[in-house]
C-alpha cells in the first residue's frame, strides 16, 4: 500500500477513528524513538505501556458515551 493510498483510505474514516488512528501512530512513534528514520530494535512493552494500549483498545468508540452508573453501584471495586 502507497502512501497516497494510506491517506485516502485514512481520509474516508470518520474524524472520531481518524483520531484513534493518529493516537495509534503517535504511541508507537514514542515507543519506537521515531525521531530517526532507522529501524529500531526489537523491545519489549513494558507492564504499564501493554495497559494503556488495552484499555484504549477496549475502549474505543466509548468516550462519548454517558456514564449510567456510579460507584454505589459496584459489588466489587478493581483495585
Amino acid at each position: 500500500m502507497g502512501y497516497a493510498e494510506l491517506i485516502n483510505r485514512l481520509e474516508s474514516l470518520p474524524r472520531d477513528k481518524q483520531a484513534e488512528v493518529f493516537d495509534f501512530v503517535e504511541f508507537l512513534a514514542a515507543r519506537c524513538g521515531a525521531a530517526t528514520n532507522k529501524p529500531s530494535p526489537h523491545v519489549e512493552w513494558s507492564d504499564a505501556e501493554f495497559s494503556e494500549l488495552s484499555m484504549r483498545q477496549a475502549l474505543r468508540g466509548m468516550e462519548e458515551e454517558p456514564v449510567t452508573y456510579t460507584r454505589a453501584d459496584l459489588r466489587e471495586q478493581w483495585q
